[in-house]
């Protein structure tokens, strides 16, 4: 799930192109007139590897989604205890989210055009969230925690006084709320009977 399917080598340079200049300038610059000037081509020849700007807008959101599925899972390699596969999740997804937050937007704001996402790769990407919980109620609430926390940084909606180090306390008692619920023996998680048979 890791590389793009069926993207041509053109294909896959305009849509770096595009990730670029929207992390750069926003969604507003992500125009096809604005995406040939940054490659040096004249807009009409976009459409002969990407037939349309949602054909590119969808190709971004699939990076996003494999960018973020594979840093997940990575994260959680090694950590065997709820608490720590929590912190560590949600530290990564915020790194992540913060690093692109144009791109974090375009592929979590606003209705998901799923019909045009290739198959299994939303599920893919949100699927370490099952792997820390072991419940898929639960593991929706912890990515709406984390969704909700990083769209408030990214819009700077906490209140100017309040510093890195205090969202860093609420991140921290994020984690150990999720992961008191998955330790508590009252769902599953990483030490849950169906995770770990021995």
């Amino acid at each position: 799930m890791a590389d793009p399917v069926g993207r041509s080598a053109r294909a896959s340079e305009i849509v770096a192109a595009a990730r670029l200049l929207l992390e750069r300038e926003g969604p507003e610059a992500l125009t096809m007139r604005r995406l040939g000037e940054e490659l040096g081509i004249r807009a009409p020849s976009l459409y002969k590897h990407l037939t349309s700007k949602k054909a590119i807008e969808v190709a971004l959101i699939e990076d996003a989604f494999r960018d973020i599925g594979a840093a997940l899972r990575a994260a959680l390699e090694g950590q065997d205890s709820p608490l720590d596969a929590t912190r560590s999740l949600l530290a990564t997804y915020r790194q992540l989210s913060l690093a692109q937050p144009n791109l974090y937007r375009l592929a979590t704001a606003g209705r998901l055009p799923r019909g045009d996402l290739t198959p299994g790769l939303e599920e893919w990407a949100g699927e370490p969230f099952l792997l820390v919980t072991g419940e898929p109620h639960l593991a929706q609430a912890l990515w709406s925690f984390a969704h909700g926390m990083v769209i408030l940084e990214i819009d700077g909606r906490y209140p100017p006084d309040v510093r890195d180090s205090e969202l860093d306390r609420t991140w921290e008692a994020g984690a150990v709320a999720f992961a008191g619920l998955v330790d508590g023996g009252r769902l599953g998680g990483p030490r849950s009977a169906e995770r770990d048979p021995g």
